[in-house]
Parts: structure tokens; C-alpha cells; sequence
């Protein structure tokens, strides 16, 4: 049984990681979009997935072939603060773009190596709990950053805000420290050509070495999640102007609207953490995929009501979808790879997701955008819902069910 202090540790550290980020996202859009373009502030969001994209994997694998996870999680802490400081010296536009790259190729080392670290302290019967406790943590961080970053906007100069950012991220490197990690060790440490060399054929492994990534299909997993975020990161990277500018909402109902996606997640995500250790994973899968469609073309009926209470509260409904089917995908998602993945490369395999997720967040938000200036953000986010709908049906037909509630016992092919 892990300790109320290993919880708190863990959740504290995941908390602030997040706020951290969200933080820094949201305010370097609004200044960067004020000093330059849209298509600027648009930058910032590419170079965020990016940066996710291509290191979530390297971190993921140096930290199973080092064994040193709790390591690798300070050393990306101690480099997303760095990564802030340039902002504290040259405040402006090319540095902002690049600092947010920086900053997300550090962060990118948190999830997959932390929810490894959660994953075995959770256990078999608990991994589900476990991880909803880790993504609940998370989505807090998220809701509190949005609305922090807001506030700060408001009172307080960009020079400030790069500062709290900057703490708050030392918040969570210090918070690690406290965190144990119960994840096996290799039986001795390699050297560093060693770890180089094991993280590249890791990266680029030969054909006869990808059995790993084909468990219980989970190769289709990595391909819809990529789908789905083409959908909704794309819409998500538009939806304030939409709101604002088509639905007509106020700028303080906007904000309060994108809350209930992220604040309706803390709740979410633990129910269906317990939920994932009762009925299996890819249930939670295939209706999170779905419902992330059926967001898509919620949001693009929000015009159709009519302005006032109406449209708010179908409004509310929709981001409340939004919260509950990523919340399942991601839970579903997550204990499906703790699954499957072999001790040593659990690290690894969570990198990979992060980087299926930064493909769609850096191709979904000029897919939608274009579709939306050609035609109109309804047309796009109806377009885009015909990809979400797409990644539900390669997952109900390509996974292969992990987890035998009724023994309790991980079943993989």
C-alpha cells in the first residue's frame, strides 16, 4: 500500500507541473498574439507539440535503460525552469516561440516517466485508481493554470508572470525528491556510449525488435490517439476566438466555459480510474474516442441555439463531453499500456503515446484553422469530427482487451 505522503508528493509534483505549463502556454499566446499575429501565437502551440513529440520518447527510453526515473524527472524539472530564463532577459516574440519549445521538450519527460513510476505503485488491481489519481492531479493543474494565467494578465507584467512560471516548476522539481520509486533497476548501470547506444536502437528499433509495439494492437492505439488529437487540438486551438467571435459569448463566459473541460477532468479521472479496474480498458478507450467526435460536433452546433441561457448550458454540456471522454481515453489508454508494456520499456511506451499526441497537436491546429478560414469553424469542426469518429473505429476493431476484471489478472497475447 503506497503512503498518503508518496500520494501527496506525487500529486503535488504533477499539480505544479502542469499549472506550470498550462501557464506559460496561455500567456505566451495572448502576448505573443498582441505583439504579433495569430498565426504567431499559433507558433507557440506548434512549438509546445513539438517539443512533446520528439523527446517524450528519448526520456521515456533513458529513463527504463538508466533505471534512474526519479533522476530524470528532477533533471527536467531543473531544465523547464531554465528554459524559462531567456524570457527574463529577451522578451520577445522568436524567443517566446523558442522558450515554449524548450520548456515542452522538458515537460515531455514528466508524464511517461512519472505514470511508470505510479503504474507500479498502483499494482495490478489498482493501476486503474492509480493513474486516475496521477491524471486527476493533472487536469488541476490545467483548470488552475487557465485561470491563474488570466489574473496575471490582468494585474501583473509578462516579466512577473515568466517568474511565477518559473517557480511554480521548481515547486514540482522539489515535490520529485520527495516521491520513491518502486520501478526495478537494471542489474548494473550502463555507461554513457552504453545508454546512448541502447536509446537509439530503443528509438529506431530493427524490424525484428517491434514485437513490443504490436501487444494487443497496440499499435492502433498510438495511431488513433494521433487521430484524435488532429480533431480536437485542432478545434481547441481556435475555440476561444470562436466562441467570442461567432458564438458571441463574453470574453469572462468564454474562460469559464474552457474551465468545465479540465475542472469536470479532476473528477473524472479518479471515478474512472476505479471504474478501468472493474470493467477493462479498451471499453473506456472506445468511449472516449467517440465521445471526443461527439464534442466536435457539439461545438459546431453551439451557433444554433439561440444567445443567452440556453446556449450557455449547452455550452457547458459540451465541454463537459469534452472532459469525460478524454478523461476515458486517457485512463483506458494509459492502464492498456501499463498492460502490455514489458517492465523495462513501460517508460518508453509512454513516451511514445506523447508523441502520437504531439503529431495531432501540431497537424490538427492548421488542418482546423485552414478549414475554418476557407469555410467556416462549423464546417471545420464537422470535418474534424469525421477523424475522431475515425480513430473510435480503428480502436474498437484493432484492440484486444488487457485486463480480465473477474481474476484480476493482465491478459496479453
Amino acid at each position: 500500500m503506497t503512503s498518503r505522503r508518496q500520494w501527496t508528493a506525487l500529486s503535488v509534483a504533477t499539480f505544479a507541473r502542469f499549472a506550470g505549463a498550462i501557464l506559460m502556454g496561455t500567456v505566451l499566446a495572448v502576448i505573443v498574439e498582441e505583439r504579433a499575429s495569430a498565426f504567431a501565437a499559433g507558433m507557440v502551440g506548434t512549438a509546445y507539440y513539438a517539443g512533446l513529440m520528439f523527446f517524450s520518447p528519448f526520456w521515456g527510453a533513458l529513463a527504463d535503460i538508466s533505471g534512474r526515473r526519479r533522476l530524470v524527472l528532477v533533471v527536467t524539472g531543473i531544465g523547464g525552469v531554465l528554459a524559462v530564463l531567456p524570457l527574463l532577459v529577451v522578451d520577445t516574440v522568436s524567443v517566446a516561440i523558442g522558450a515554449r519549445g524548450i520548456y515542452a521538450a522538458f515537460l515531455a519527460g514528466f508524464a511517461p516517466v512519472a505514470l511508470a513510476i505510479v503504474s507500479h505503485h498502483g499494482g495490478t488491481t489498482g493501476r486503474g485508481r492509480s493513474i486516475g489519481i496521477f491524471n486527476s492531479a493533472r487536469s488541476g493543474g490545467f483548470a488552475v493554470g487557465y485561470v491563474v494565467s488570466g489574473a496575471l494578465l490582468e494585474y501583473v507584467t509578462p516579466v512577473d508572470i515568466y517568474w511565477a512560471i518559473a517557480a511554480v516548476t521548481f515547486v514540482s522539481t522539489v515535490a520529485v525528491l520527495f516521491v520513491s520509486d518502486p520501478t526495478p533497476n537494471p542489474d548494473r548501470q550502463p555507461t554513457a556510449s552504453e545508454l546512448l547506444a541502447e536509446t537509439r536502437r530503443r528509438l529506431f528499433p530493427a524490424p525484428d525488435e517491434r514485437g513490443h509495439l504490436t501487444r494487443n494492437g497496440l499499435l492502433w492505439l498510438y495511431v488513433a490517439v494521433a487521430l484524435r488529437n488532429v480533431a480536437v487540438l485542432g478545434i481547441m486551438a481556435i475555440m476561444a476566438p470562436y466562441l467570442v467571435a461567432v458564438v458571441g459569448v463574453t470574453q469572462v463566459a468564454m474562460g469559464i466555459l474552457l474551465a468545465f473541460n479540465h475542472g469536470s477532468q479532476v473528477v473524472f479521472m479518479y471515478w474512472l480510474g476505479v471504474v478501468a479496474d472493474h470493467i477493462g480498458r479498451k471499453p473506456l478507450v472506445v468511449v472516449g474516442m467517440g465521445g471526443s467526435a461527439v464534442f466536435a460536433v457539439m461545438a459546431a452546433g453551439l451557433t444554433l441555439l439561440p444567445s443567452g441561457l440556453p446556449q450557455i448550458a449547452f455550452g457547458v454540456l459540451t465541454f463537459v463531453v469534452l472532459g469525460a471522454s478524454f478523461s476515458a481515453m486517457t485512463i483506458g489508454g494509459l492502464a492498456f499500456i501499463s498492460d502490455v508494456a514489458p517492465v523495462e520499456r513501460e517508460s518508453e511506451l509512454m513516451g511514445i503515446r506523447e508523441t502520437a499526441k504531439g503529431i495531432g497537436g501540431v497537424i490538427g491546429p492548421a488542418l482546423v484553422g485552414a478549414g475554418a478560414t476557407l469555410f467556416t469553424y462549423e464546417v471545420a469542426f464537422a470535418g474534424a469530427s469525421l477523424v475522431g469518429f475515425a480513430a473510435t473505429a480503428i480502436v474498437a476493431w484493432g484492440l484486444v482487451e488487457t485486463y480480465d476484471a473477474d481474476t484480476d489478472t493482465v491478459v496479453v497475447d
